[in-house]
């Protein structure tokens, strides 16, 4: 029996732990130079190698991989996690999860895109992190590869995700900030919103690029700062954690009010590890906005569905563990959620499945069957089994 006990479940959201190089041999020159051994170059950074060694020697150690294969969702988490960044490792824990299929975002490696100081950087470490993210991927048709394109340039991040596809990915991942100096609903950034809508690849946002934390001013209180989730210095705090959805209902309202939901009525994309306990009151906020200012501004006039309408039928969102899914399906729409899992990041608990399985009690299969399997699958623009068997 695997993890999730025989039912059948796909996973929204998991990651790659980036070793050293993951990006140096897809690079060349000074870019390879630049992202080579990039944890002995920043503070803190030689735990990092030590936790990568660490799981390096466990490979080689037969007894202790069987160890680690014994509860790898309650083991160790990160580079230590059972698969973190070793593919062979990341097909076992699959099996033993029993996930049917997983997304995979990248973590650490997407700073390398997102600190570059120029467009050549940015683009080419994204060509970069994309190539090793789908050699990962390659290793079990169950792990659906995320890539990542920049959006400050509408030509070469439009460039980037059709070779990124090309090449296998199944999901586009961008900032949910602005894309570059333009709103995502700029006329420059239809033709790729086409494209994905033409190939059938759902657009991603994801705590990171484009997430919105405390201004720094109010760390200014005479006290001295925490250590972040992780016991470090650079990931996620608690005044944080309350701004994780400002930016994706900012990004997804500029994408309602400028149209593109409308004039691309088969896109769809998710939104993933920013919380849901937000979403019900964010689409009645939606539609309370359309009443209040309707009658003077033409773009709500010309709207064919009400605001949240086009939100329910493109979007969906992953719950942290935590969060009351089932208060979120009672409170809105039971097709609007995903089940994640963040392996191997901590922040996945020790059993999301357990959680999210007691979160669901009292909804009946065809509601618990949507949240662990076809809300997926309509979300990556799959045909769920059971819809292909109502269809034929």
């Amino acid at each position: 029996m695997t993890y999730t006990k025989g039912r059948v479940v796909n996973d929204a959201d998991s990651h790659t732990m980036e070793t050293q190089d993951w990006l140096a041999p897809y690079l060349e020159g000074e870019y390879k130079e630049a992202y080579s051994e990039v944890y002995s170059k920043r503070e803190g950074g030689e735990k990092i190698v030590k936790m990568i060694d660490a799981a390096k020697a466990r490979k080689q150690d037969p007894e202790a991989r069987a160890k680690a294969l014994e509860n790898p969702i309650e083991g160790a988490k990160g580079w230590l996690g059972y698969g973190g960044f070793d593919k062979e490792e990341r097909v076992e824990a699959l099996d033993w999860l029993g996930f049917q299929r997983q997304l995979v975002f990248p973590t650490f490696g997407l700073g390398a895109i997102t600190k570059a100081e120029t467009d050549d950087q940015r683009y080419a470490a994204a060509t970069a992190l994309n190539k090793a993210q789908q050699d990962f991927c390659e290793a079990d048709p169950r792990l659906d590869c995320v890539a990542f394109t920049p959006l400050d340039d509408p030509d070469r991040g439009l460039a980037e995700a059709k070779r990124a596809v090309e090449a296998g990915a199944k999901a586009v991942m961008f900032s949910a900030g602005p894309a570059g100096d333009k709103s995502p609903g700029h006329p420059d950034f239809d033709p790729f919103w086409q494209y994905l809508e033409d190939n059938k690849i759902p657009f991603m946002l994801h705590i990171g690029p484009g997430t919105k934390t405390q201004p720094s001013k109010f760390r200014n209180n005479g006290r001295e700062r925490a250590a972040d989730l992780h016991g470090g210095g650079e990931n996620l705090r608690f005044p944080d954690f309350m701004c994780l959805w400002y930016a994706p209902q900012e990004f997804l309202t500029a994408m309602v009010y400028d149209g593109v939901f409308q004039r691309f009525p088969d896109l769809r994309g998710g939104v993933i590890e920013s919380g849901a306990g937000w979403v019900p009151e964010f689409l009645r906020m939606l539609d309370h906005g359309w009443y209040s200012f309707n009658k003077t501004d033409q773009y709500l006039k010309d709207m064919d569905l009400m605001p949240s309408e086009y939100i329910k039928r493109a979007v969906r969102f992953t719950p942290f563990p935590n969060e009351d899914v089932g208060h979120m399906i009672r409170d809105s729409a039971p097709e609007l959620y995903l089940f994640s899992s963040d392996y191997p990041h901590p922040e996945g608990t020790k059993d999301p499945f357990g959680k999210f399985e007691a979160s669901l009690e009292g909804f009946d299969e065809a509601v618990k069957d949507m949240f662990y399997r076809t809300n997926y699958d309509h979300m990556m623009f799959r045909k769920s089994e059971a819809l292909a068997e109502a269809a034929e």
